[in-house]
């Protein structure tokens, strides 16, 4: 059952994965338009070291994987590693059966419509099964680790950073798009993966509680709340696990529950909105 499920993953992970690279290899770098993302800033650094744009993600993938994995442990496991090395492998395919592809639509703003749309499939995808494309994904989660950043908020810096730095080599009108695109893409996604709501309250009725709390505490990096919850029927007492996460957590929570503790109950719920004070 496992083998089936890791299986599916792998295919789903795969499909994504070319989808995103056909997003990028047919929208994004024609426009020249840097929407946030690694791939966009291997296009930024390919105008100033002589690699293409595939190799230059590669690179940067691999480099990112590894000061991940010394900074926050093997926390990335091996479908992100598996999706960051696919995706720059199939366009270098693609660079080598379309080479110096054109623009299809002529306009930088309708590249970056379709672009953002068509990325959103294929990402919604990879977090369906607890992966990412690499890049900015493992920046973002250095930032949290060591920022106790929220992993949105970080992908949102980073990404925006990564649009201002196409200033460095293209005309502003391109530099403002890519902002905007970086902006509303973010949007996309979070309305592919999670509707209109970005956030979920996850209730966990487990046997395994001191084991799932400490991966909630120290893999996630994120808070829980405890409460004592007694069973109507046999009047048993037990720990419930209460916790809000966002897209990439929810993921990994999701794939974590299945294979720590499959018969656990879980209830999820949209939350709209979130007032606290963070913890310094």
């Amino acid at each position: 059952m496992l083998n089936r499920k890791l299986l599916k993953d792998f295919v789903t992970i795969t499909v994504g994965d070319i989808i995103v690279a056909i997003a990028v290899y047919f929208f994004m770098l024609p426009s020249q338009v840097s929407v946030g993302s690694g791939t966009a800033l291997a296009m930024v650094l390919s105008n100033f070291i002589p690699l293409s744009v595939s190799t230059m993600t590669l690179l940067l993938n691999v480099v990112l994987l590894i000061i991940g994995y010394l900074l926050i442990g093997p926390e990335f496991g091996i479908k992100t590693v598996y999706a960051s090395i696919l995706m720059p492998l199939v366009m270098g395919l693609f660079e080598i059966l379309f080479p110096n592809f054109q623009s299809i639509t002529q306009d930088p703003v309708l590249d970056v419509v379709c672009y953002i749309l068509v990325v959103g499939v294929g990402l919604s995808m990879l977090f369906s099964c607890n992966a990412s494309s690499g890049g900015l994904d493992i920046v973002a989660k250095l930032m949290n680790k060591y920022l106790r950043m929220e992993l949105g908020k970080a992908m949102s810096i980073s990404g925006m950073l990564v649009a201002l730095s196409s200033a460095v080599c293209y005309e502003p009108k391109i530099v403002v798009i890519s902002l905007l695109g970086t902006y509303f893409g973010g949007l996309v996604v979070d309305q592919f993966i999670f509707g209109r709501n970005i956030k979920r309250r996850v209730c966990i009725l487990s046997e395994k509680t001191e084991e799932i709390t400490r991966f909630i505490l120290h893999d996630l990096h994120s808070g829980a709340t405890l409460y004592d919850a007694i069973g109507a029927y046999n009047g048993q007492a037990r720990k419930e696990i209460v916790v809000i996460v966002d897209k990439q957590e929810y993921r990994a929570l999701m794939d974590y529950m299945q294979k720590t503790d499959p018969k656990a109950f879980v209830t999820v719920i949209s939350v709209n909105e979130i007032s606290y004070q963070p913890k310094k």
